[in-house]
């Protein structure tokens, strides 16, 4: 399992990808939203979400978990 970390802190403003998606390396997983800039999160590995954890609105720190990917590997 590979977790996927905010970037920065800011606020979650799309989630791109559900749980049991399948994404690969480089896939937007995350949009967050800092300073009125939106940051795309990318995937590092290919696999499946497994788990999500923050909803769309949530404020985020500088490296909490945003998703848990599954398989694939690096």
């Amino acid at each position: 399992m590979t977790t996927i970390p905010s970037t920065m802190a800011g606020t979650v403003f799309k989630i791109e990808k559900s749980v049991g998606d399948t994404v690969s390396i480089g896939d937007v997983v995350v949009i967050l939203e800092s300073m009125k800039m939106e940051i795309p999160i990318e995937s590092p590995v290919a696999g499946t979400v497994s788990a999500i954890s923050f909803a769309e609105g949530d404020f985020v720190n500088e490296g909490d978990t945003l998703m848990e990917v599954e398989g694939g590997g690096a």
